[in-house]
């Protein structure tokens, strides 16, 4: 009787000891220092990664080296049109031959605005943004930029698109476009890029478009009457695949290679980033889930 109390104790005792210890176990495993987890391998020649709430640094390779960014650069077009003083969204632009010659002679990639069309700024950002329209972001440089002609106004847009960069403190930013198609010196780096993604993503109208999958904008024609344009798609697959995907904007080009400045928000945390000079659109955005992973591993 004795012997069998005392088997039962003992087994108990053991019971306890080992539940304590995958207790132990398990509080060590949770308890694991954030360093701990392993900065991923990207193909991507640059890229960056911070914490969006107080630009605390997560990840970086060749951070601040400069390279072609392009259509990543249509971020600063909508930024600093949606900087302007008394916006209104809903202004209407009438769509110029010009815009259309510009994307047929760059064989450049854009939102299909018809000429003669009235389009509003709203309607002009989703075409910018989704489809990465460099006739969207004509439109936008004339219509916001200063001066008596067309190359004038342009060139004011793209003045201010700079002195938004200089605002921001980037000492390795400068822009010589208004859409990425740049003329030698259109540069930024992964860090920099970032940093103008997040200050973008303080405009409640920036933030809405760029996680759009998809837009229908309805046009007034030249007599007047509604166009329904072909659905505008984003060209972020991250929104698609990547749960908590909130933006930001793809870029690609002969120079710039394969580009995305991304963002990602679980459990109340935003980690923001940018990979530059990655090899194809998969690989870009193999890259930065990577990243955005790390990221939140990083925050914990």
């Amino acid at each position: 009787m004795i012997t069998g109390i005392k088997g039962i104790r003992l087994r108990r005792a053991t019971a306890v000891a080992v539940t304590s210890g995958a207790l132990l176990a398990t509080g060590a495993l949770t308890a694991a220092p954030a360093q701990a987890v392993t900065a991923p391998t990207i193909v991507a020649k640059g890229g960056f990664v911070m914490n969006n709430a107080n630009a605390k640094t997560l990840y970086g390779k060749a951070a601040d080296t400069r390279r072609s960014t392009g259509s990543t650069t249509k971020i600063m077009t909508a930024k600093v049109v949606l900087a302007q003083s008394n916006l209104n969204l809903d202004a209407k632009v009438t769509i110029q031959k010009a815009y259309s010659d510009y994307v047929v002679k760059n064989n450049a990639s854009q939102a299909h605005l018809i000429v003669g069309d009235k389009v509003t700024v709203r309607q002009l950002l989703y075409g910018l943004m989704l489809p990465s329209g460099c006739d969207a972001a004509y439109a936008l440089a004339d219509k916001f930029g200063s001066g008596s002609t067309r190359a004038a106004r342009v060139k004011s847009f793209i003045g201010k698109m700079n002195t938004a960069a200089k605002n921001l403190g980037l000492k390795n930013t400068h822009f010589d476009s208004f859409d990425g198609i740049g003329n030698g010196s259109n540069y930024s780096t992964p860090r920099d890029l970032t940093k103008i993604a997040s200050s973008a993503m303080k405009s409640s109208t920036f933030r809405t478009i760029v996680k759009t999958k998809s837009y229908t904008a309805k046009t007034i024609t030249k007599t007047g009457s509604t166009r329904t344009m072909n659905p505008w798609t984003n060209t972020n697959g991250l929104l698609s695949s990547y749960s908590g995907t909130i933006g930001v904007k793809t870029g690609s080009g002969p120079e710039a290679k394969y580009c995305l400045v991304f963002a990602a928000t679980r459990n109340g945390k935003t980690v923001i980033g940018t990979v530059l000079a990655s090899s194809s659109i998969a690989q870009r955005e193999a890259d930065a889930k990577k990243l955005l992973t790390y990221g939140f591993a990083k925050l914990g």
